[in-house]
């Protein structure tokens, strides 16, 4: 029973405080005036009765009821019922008498009413919440004020203050028992009315306000609402209804249930307490609408606004939802509830009455909702519960990993903040507890799972099993529905009620205290009141059914696998070691299953007798290694069990050391992180404990009865589970008498403290590692505070092998074993605190446990201090023996061998996922050289254990290095390892092995960051190679060309005297890198360069700056590449003299001889005759980095010259675009420099035959009319192409680039100035369209003017906008968007990751595919680009323009589009002399930053890496693709050129231009040096070697057309990813390093066929795999194996061997002739060629396949109607497939053909001469 109010306030408007803003409220009267005993007074209740404040208003306002929640410092929550009405009181303005004159002038205007209205409220304060009974009584009491009835006041409030109710019925129906349910009071002024109290309290009574909530905010809202209650965020209602904030938290808190809201709830919060917002804490608040300014700076705050039907969520907040498809579930059903018609809404017959129910029953059925939903999430929790004791409080801790891990939800983010919230504590403290009273969750739980998981899907089952719980939901609160609840008023419902005429009386407090005092007397008389408790034992439902893992498939269970694991374990147990041995492997994989793991666990057991099980050491490094693979992918919560299952394991397996030492395997299974979770120790301390306490209470305390589960029947009978006991000794412990509930307690106690002693032995064991000196070796595992412990360490052998390589730490043993000690003793003093205090252990207890803990951790210190000495003596584990790879000549191991295993990444060639064995992961060692990075081992699988895996990379070419941890499937776990990211497409990841120290594993790091970044370009392997061994004999050499280092010296002194001031203010320009042995070749010797300039400026000629001491050495500026090219392209004669005709249009100019005027420029320059060098000068600052124009190459046909240059400087770009005839105010500097710009472009245009030609004058209507006219077929037939790719190039907006939609038809003439045999559908295949028309006419607009320029010059957009093209020049500006080298970059960096992954594709990174990767890096968008700018010029040139690029720096894309053109239009590029030509003269000589774009220093290395180069050498296979037939190098030649140019390994690719290059004495090696044979500075050197030997570099399809000009397609569709990107050689790494891989897997085929020889017969048959062998060596194509065979044979006729190139030209040779007698119809049969010429383009198709007799060739050589011939699909590897190409001469294609089918009868000539020899 309980009072129905504890108090009645009266709160009025205190008119003395009144300030100049708000008023103030204060309390009248309270009754009683003294504090109940059990119910003090709420403080601050006058600010809850006007939460907006109290104010006076001008006009009367209706009457007002609202219910404000407060909570006391107890967690007690007062319900105050708030009736508020409006009283008149005088203004106390104009009550002071006449306003003052101030006041006048103050407010001059407004008028004070007279007549105000204060508001006066009637509170009733209770502990229960009856709205409507208050609601009742508070309007009787006004209604008698108003009314001026006869009935005393205070009789009212007497009555009301003494009534007292039943808290709850519990009655059931049917019994006479309506008194207990319901209670039909009267407060003495004629009124009556009933009030209902609910059946069961521990229900929440909601009345309407669910379903008004959901009416209000929708289904989504409340549910986010919900779920941010449950896991604790802060939610804020706005409305401006009192009584629906109050409502709406209401509502929330119902639908809670059976949690309990635990932290800040305060419905109605005062606008004077809007601070407690900013709380920390979670709460749900309520606020009017009038303060919604002053929450919108609440930044963690989820705002659900009730009036507007919105919630608002912040950013920074993220809810945890309910898990799917409880979600969807419990949306459908409740739209079920709140819109019944929409599941009938499309029906054609709706049935007539579907109404929703009335809202008393709605609210009941969605809370009925929230009860089925919390029954499903928190079904069998009673499972999970721990008893740790019964007496004389029951204590219940519940195990929350497991029961997430038998829901399988552990990856459940809304459950586990859900299981770790307060709400949950509560949930099971109040809960847990076995004997108590139930409710209606507690039936659900425990009878109702099995139903509700059948109902599951059937939405109509489920509704009918709601309105079954919603009915009882309903009856609980309602259990009379008949009883009206009624108010005994005279007057009408719809009156109105009166205005009170006077204001609220003073009540007479004695005669309320008499009511009150009465009342308590005859309740103090009267009998209690005794209601029975039903208390009982909760049932505890169903047990979890097990799951299987979501992300476990069939087979990981499977009953195979299983059975495998028993298997092991027996063969191990037996010593069948080998047996077992075999089985291991299968064992491992099958591990990553729950349930081998918990297979494994029940095996073992049964293995161990009277906790001890002594095994011999293989027997126990087998047992381990299973422990440690079960443990590794155990999580740190151990969801499953499996940890708690090995604990008791771990102690009782053993092995026998010497000196009578026992070895336990928990020494070997620490470095696990579930050892270092608290809460894993907590529940298995609980665990334990209840199975101690059950077995306390046990009658027959036998050990086969307290071993068996809970509830697990045994002989028969089912044994009682500990929670069962529980509730029966809760149930006995009233009626035993003191002493014996005193014993039962300390008995309880006892087992804790006992069980709390064995855990600390326990901790110890699993926490103190077993060589306690490494700790500061090890990674924190976030022990105790800030302690850094490990402690795993496998078995005998290996502690063993580790111990050596430690012994330098043992001075530091004693503080090192303290650190450990003192933290794992605190670790344990935390759990001791924690568990202990909450099982209620004795302070005497607790305190000797503290005192126990150091001892034991220190006795078992010792004993592990001789574990550890015996584990030392033991023989190590046979682990793999290190192989060591070869070296080059002169590179040098800095470290030697670390053991580490090479792990997979995210390439499945090796892995075995395509099929075959795994050779990854392998175990072997990495080794750090001064040159590279090699990990060399084997497989780790034992079907491949022979197989040698070899992954290296120079060091140079390091781009990435990252930290990782690393699980290895085999053994336990490995400590750290690391991700080496090369620019040569190889991916290291790498796991340190135990015996790595990893002080070692850092100083490692530490060299090979050292090794790639540098101080000085010169610490890099190619100065550094065979420095050691040589330095005595360098210093004697020098002394031989003594001048030539003078010169480089004088050079750059002179260079940087005369520079000036023009380089002091410029920003500090660092160039590019590498060797070059010809970059510099003009500035040397005069008299052999004859030189035009003005006479004034003779005397500066080169010969006048050099010493004639120095002269000797002068021919080596001569053999430069520039030197060479011009001479070759007729743009500069050398000769004797110093004359030079003048109608050369060409000279070469010294003026940058010192390298003053452009430091990245070469020393000579090709520059027009009639400009002199001082213009030069004055020229080259309009350009960035000064690098002005300058002539690279030159048609021969049409005599166009190609131009390079930086872009232009901002000013530059302005005076490019002025009109020369401008009138200008005076001449200026910057006009002068704009002028002879144009002079100089105006004299490279003289310069052109076509120009002169054009007209006798050089004149605007000369250069007109000749060109309107188009009197050449040629300018007919390419004008509108050229305009068409000019468009593609420059991106207009009809044709946006990069799609494959334009009309153009250029790109596939590939006879020049063959144009009558012009077929227009060649080149469709990039127009990607059908021909327009047949002859190719104009179809297109033409581009920007119909006549075509001179000179084209191709700059950056960005650089050229707000220029206007002057119409009167003779030039024209092709404006092209260019990517900077930031772009490279990042493309590059996506490219690597696309074509080495780290790691494999899984589920959650699908989109992660090679495609798509591709695709996103953009690589080959870039690529097209630079191709499609490249035709574009090409073209031009070839229509007898020139064309200047003017890109960025001009080192850059510049440099690729120059060099491009160049390999297009010129066929001696394409030969192997002519493109070291080409990269010699375009990237080293004009100064390509290699150093800085390749991150070759430490001063670059935040620069990055930056592959233009590579990016070139991509197009030139892109190329090389399309025209296979044009090239003389191979394919292999551009791979060993990308692969060296970053390696280091030469000189060639160092530096940044020859500038550098001469500065460190590199440019022009001593050729004295050249002889060491060891020792290549060149990469040139080394190729030409190398050629000579072996055919590596050459491409046997070379038979290329005269003058053959390339266009190449180059949309992104016709380009292919380089093979180089993605290939690999696990068998000897890669292939570039020539010393390294040749001959070398000629030995074992002969061991093998030696073997076979002597056991079975020999097999033709051989293994290919591609990632492993070397295909090139392996399958030879036709030709190099024919080559090979005839020098074997040469070898074994003891004849003198000839060199391939010889033997290939006289077969060439031969067959040449052999090919002009025969007809040209005819060929032999085994040839099928067309030669008719009128087919201009055919596909040619070789199959070069290799047999082991001898060698067939089959080839197909077909026109282009037939399908192209490609290899049989089955066998990509063994056959090479050329195509798309175009032939003109037939008698040239068929050569390649034909002398084949020669080479091949060589060879049988040579093989007959071989037997008959024998």
């Amino acid at each position: 029973m309980a009072r129905l109010a504890d108090y009645f306030v009266v709160v009025g408007y205190d008119l003395d405080k009144r300030g100049g803003g708000e008023g103030q409220g204060r309390i009248l009267q309270r009754f009683p005036e003294k504090d109940w005993e059990d119910n003090p007074f709420p403080q601050g209740l006058e600010l809850f009765c006007q939460p907006s404040g109290w104010q006076l208003v001008p006009e009367r306002k209706p009457p007002s009821f609202f219910v404000s929640v407060l909570t006391d410092i107890n967690s007690e929550r007062h319900y105050c019922a708030c009736f508020t009405f409006w009283e008149s009181v005088e203004n106390p303005q104009l009550q002071k008498g006449e306003p003052s004159e101030a006041d006048e002038d103050d407010s001059p205007d407004v008028l004070q009413p007279a007549q105000l209205y204060a508001p006066k409220s009637l509170v009733l304060v209770s502990f229960l919440d009856h709205t409507e009974v208050f609601r009742n009584c508070l309007s009787l009491i006004y209604n008698v004020h108003a009314d001026g009835l006869t009935v005393p006041m205070e009789t009212v409030i007497g009555n009301l203050l003494t009534c007292i109710i039943p808290i709850a019925g519990g009655s059931q129906p049917g019994q006479d028992d309506r008194e207990e349910s319901s209670r039909t009071i009267t407060l003495g002024a004629g009124d009556r009315q009933v009030i209902q109290t609910p059946i069961n309290d521990s229900l929440p009574v909601s009345g309407c306000s669910v379903a008004q909530l959901f009416r209000q905010l929708g289904i989504i809202n409340v549910l986010c609402l919900f779920c941010a209650a449950l896991t604790e965020h802060k939610i804020l209602f706005l409305s401006s209804s009192y009584q629906r904030l109050t409502d709406a938290c209401r509502a929330l808190l119902a639908i809670m249930f059976p949690l309990k809201y635990s932290f800040t709830y305060v419905p109605i919060l005062p606008g004077k307490l809007l601070e407690v917002l900013s709380t920390p804490t979670p709460f749900i608040i309520g606020v009017n609408s009038h303060f919604r300014s002053e929450t919108q700076e609440l930044l963690d705050v989820i705002i659900a606004d009730l009036d507007g039907g919105t919630v608002t969520i912040p950013e920074c907040v993220h809810i945890s939802l309910l898990p799917e498809p409880l979600l969807h579930h419990t949306q459908t059903v409740i739209s079920m509830i709140l819109d019944p018609e929409l599941e009938v809404a499309d029906h054609a017959f709706p049935p007539s009455s579907v109404q929703p129910s009335t809202l008393k029953i709605q609210d009941k059925e969605i809370r009925a909702v929230f009860l089925w939903l919390f029954a499903q999430l928190f079904q069998g929790y009673r499972w999970c519960l721990h008893i740790i004791r019964i007496h004389p409080e029951p204590v219940i801790r519940f195990h929350k990993a497991a029961f997430l891990g038998q829901r399988a939800l552990t990856e459940d983010d809304f459950l586990m903040k859900v299981l770790d919230g307060m709400a949950f504590a509560g949930f099971v403290s109040e809960r847990g507890p076995p004997y108590r009273a139930t409710d209606l969750f507690d039936d659900l739980i425990a009878n109702q799972v099995e139903r509700i998981r059948q109902e599951t899907g059937d939405h109509h089952k489920v509704m009918k099993h709601i309105k079954e719980l919603a009915e009882q939901l309903f009856k609980n609160e309602n259990p009379y529905p008949a009883v009206t609840m009624h108010r005994g008023q005279r007057t009408a419902e719809n009156a109105q009620p009166r205005l009170p005429q006077t204001s609220f009386p003073q009540l007479d407090e004695v005669s309320v205290q008499l009511f009150i005092d009465h009342a308590a007397a005859k309740l103090k008389t009267a009998p209690p009141v005794v209601k029975a408790e039903l208390k009982g034992m909760v049932p505890t439902g169903p047990p979890l059914a097990d799951i299987v893992d979501r992300n476990g498939n069939v087979l990981a269970n499977s009953a195979r696998r299983l059975e495998v694991v028993r298997n092991c374990i027996t063969y191990i147990f037996d010593s069948k070691m080998l047996e077992a041995k075999k089985l291991m492997p299968a064992v491992l994989r099958a591990l990553k299953g729950r349930a081998a793991r918990v297979c494994l666990t029940q095996e073992l057991n049964l293995h161990v007798l009277q906790n001890r099980a002594v095994l011999d050491d293989q027997q126990f490094d087998y047992i381990i290694r299973m422990m440690n693979c079960t443990l590794q992918d155990c999580s740190h919560m151990d969801e499953h069990g499996i940890a708690a299952a090995l604990l008791p394991l771990v102690t009782a397996f053993c092995r026998k050391l010497g000196g009578g030492i026992t070895q336990f395997a928990y020494s070997c299974v620490q470095e696990h992180m579930v050892w270092t979770n608290m809460q894993f120790w907590e529940a298995m301390f609980y665990s334990d404990v209840q199975k101690h306490i059950r077995a306390l209470y046990l009658e027959n305390g036998e050990e086969g009865d307290t071993s068996a589960p809970d509830g697990e029947v045994v002989g028969g009978q089912k044994q009682l589970s500990a929670l069962e006991l529980a509730s029966e000794q809760s149930r006995l412990w009233p009626t035993l008498s003191k002493e014996q509930q005193q014993e039962r307690v300390q008995k309880e106690e006892s087992t804790v403290f006992s069980q709390a002693i064995h855990y600390a032995n326990r901790m110890s064991y699993l926490l103190l590692p077993l060589d306690t000196s490494k700790n500061r070796l090890l990674r924190n595992t976030g022990l105790g505070d800030v302690e850094s412990v490990s402690n795993s360490y496998v078995t005998n052998s290996i502690a063993g092998s580790m111990a050596e390589s430690y012994d330098t730490e043992s001075g530091f043993e004693d503080a090192e074993s303290s650190d450990v000690a003192n933290s794992v003793v605190r670790f344990i003093n935390r759990f001791v605190d924690k568990v202990c205090n909450e099982s209620g252990v004795t302070n005497e207890h607790l305190k000797a446990l503290h005192t126990m803990i150091p001892d034991i951790v220190q006795m078992h210190i010792e004993t592990l201090d001789a574990v550890h000495r015996e584990s030392k003596r033991l023989p190590p584990i046979q682990k793999p023996k290190l192989l060591r790879p070869t070296l080059l000549p002169g590179e040098e191991f800095v470290m030697d061998g670390m053991r580490v295993h090479l792990i997979t990444d995210g390439r499945e060639e090796a892995t075995g996922a395509l099929g075959g064995p795994p050779l990854l992961p392998a175990e072997g060692a990495i080794f750090l050289s001064n040159y590279r990075l090699i990990f060399k081992g084997t497989p780790t699988d034992p079907l491949v254990g022979e197989q040698v895996v070899t992954r290296s990379f120079p060091v140079a070419s390091l781009t990435k290095e990252k930290r990782i941890s690393v699980n290895l499937p085999m053994d336990q776990l490995v400590q750290e390892g690391l991700q080496l990211r090369s620019c040569t497409f190889q991916l290291m990841k790498i796991a340190f092995d135990e015996e790595v120290a990893s002080d070692l594993a850092e100083v490692f790091r530490k060299h090979m960051h050292k090794l790639r970044y540098p101080q000085h370009v010169q610490g890099t392997f190619a100065f550094t190679v065979g420095q050691s061994a040589k330095l005595a004999v360098e210093h004697k050499t020098k002394d031989k060309n003594q001048s030539l280092k003078t010169l480089s010296k004088n050079l750059v002194k002179t260079a940087k005297r005369t520079i000036g001031r023009q380089y002091v203010t410029r920003k500090k320009y660092s160039p590019p890198a590498w060797e070059n042995r010809s970059s510099f070749q003009s500035e040397m010797d005069e008299d052999e360069i004859s030189v035009s300039e003005e006479p004034d400026q003779s005397s500066l000629t080169l010969s006048s700056t050099i010493r004639s001491s120095d002269r000797q050495t002068m021919s080596n500026v001569v053999e430069r590449a520039c030197c060479r090219d011009y001479q070759r392209l007729g743009l500069g004669t050398l000769s004797n003299s110093l004359t030079r005709s003048k109608n050369e249009p060409f000279r070469i100019s010294t003026v940058n001889r010192m390298y003053t005027v452009c430091r990245s420029y070469p020393g000579l320059l090709i520059v027009p005759q009639s400009i002199p060098d001082s213009t030069i000068q004055r020229i080259c600052r309009c350009y960035r980095q000064n690098r002005f124009p300058v002539v690279c190459w030159r048609n021969s046909r049409t005599k166009a010259v190609l131009l390079r240059s930086a872009g232009l400087h901002a000013k530059g770009v302005v005076g490019f675009f002025k009109s020369p005839n401008a009138p200008t105010a005076g001449p200026s500097q910057a006009d002068s420099t704009s002028l002879e710009q144009e002079k100089y472009l105006q004299a490279i245009i003289s310069s052109m035959p076509s120009y002169s030609e054009a007209s006798g004058r050089n004149t605007l209507s000369g250069f007109t009319s000749s060109h309107m006219s188009s009197s050449d077929s040629s300018d007919k037939l390419r004008q509108p192409k050229i305009g068409a790719l000019m468009k593609q190039v420059m991106g207009t907006k009809e044709d946006v680039p990069g799609t494959f939609s334009r009309g153009g038809k250029w790109g596939s003439i590939r006879g020049s100035g063959r144009l009558s045999t012009y077929n227009p559908d060649v080149g469709n295949r990039l127009a990607g369209k059908e021909s327009p028309q047949a002859n190719g006419g104009p179809s297109e607009t033409y581009f920007l003017r119909q006549q075509r320029a001179y000179l084209y010059i191709i700059g950056d957009k960005s650089q050229l906008k707000g220029g206007k093209q002057d119409s009167f020049q003779q030039w024209e500006v092709v404006p092209i968007e260019v990517f900077d080298v930031r772009q490279v970059k990042n493309s590059f960096k996506k490219l690597m990751k696309a074509c080495v992954p780290s790691s494999p594709i899984t589920e959650q990174n699908t989109n992660m595919t090679f495609h798509r990767c591709l695709e996103e890096s953009d690589w080959m968008n870039l690529l097209h680009k630079v191709l499609q700018v490249s035709v574009l010029v090409v073209e031009l040139l070839e229509t007898a323009s020139s064309v200047m690029v003017s890109l960025e720096d001009g080192w850059d894309v510049t440099t690729q589009v120059v060099s491009l053109v160049q390999l297009l239009s010129d066929p001696y590029y394409r030969t192997i002399d002519g493109f070291r030509l080409l990269v010699e003269k375009e990237w080293l000589s004009f100064g390509h930053r290699f150093s800085h774009r390749g991150a070759q220093t430490l001063a670059s290395q935040s620069s990055g890496f930056t592959p233009v180069f590579l990016q070139f050498l991509d197009c030139v296979h892109q190329i090389h693709l399309q025209f296979p037939m044009e090239f003389e190098f191979s394919q292999y030649y551009l791979k060993f050129l990308a692969y060296h140019y970053v390696s280091n390994r030469f000189r060639t690719f160092l530096l940044d231009s020859d500038y550098e290059r001469i500065e460190l004495g590199v440019l022009y090696e001593e050729k004295g040096e050249r002889k060491n044979p060891q020792v290549c500075k060149s990469v040139w050197d080394y190729i030409d070697r190398l050629n000579k030997k072996t055919p590596i570099f050459y491409n046997y399809m070379f038979s290329p057309e005269e003058e053959e000009v390339l266009k190449p397609y180059s949309f992104i569709s016709n380009l292919k990813v380089w093979d180089f990107y993605t290939e690999e050689t696990l068998s000897e790494g890669p292939s570039f390093d020539w010393e390294l891989v040749r001959g070398r897997p000629e030995k074992p085929q002969e061991e093998a066929a030696d073997r076979q020889e002597t056991t079975a017969p020999k097999s033709q048959r051989r293994i290919v795999w591609p990632c492993y062998d070397s295909l090139s060596k392996v399958l030879p194509d036709a030709i190099t194996k024919l080559l090979q065979d005839v020098q074997n044979l040469e070898t074994e006729l003891g004849q003198p061997t000839e060199k391939w190139k010889d033997t290939w030209d006289k077969i060439k040779t031969a067959q040449r002739v052999e090919s002009r007698l025969e007809s040209r119809d005819s060929f032999s049969s085994s040839l099928l060629m067309s030669s008719n010429l009128s087919h201009q383009r055919r596909s040619q198709g070789v199959y070069l396949q290799e047999s082991r007799v001898g060698s067939s060739i089959n080839l197909a050589l077909e026109c282009e109607v037939s399908a192209t011939s490609t290899p049989a699909a089955g066998r990509p590897s063994t056959s090479t497939l050329y195509s798309q190409f175009q032939s003109t001469e037939s008698e040239n294609r068929s050569v390649n053909t034909l002398f084949i089918s020669h080479l091949g009868s060589v060879f049988v000539a040579m093989t007959f001469s071989t037997l008959v020899f024998f």
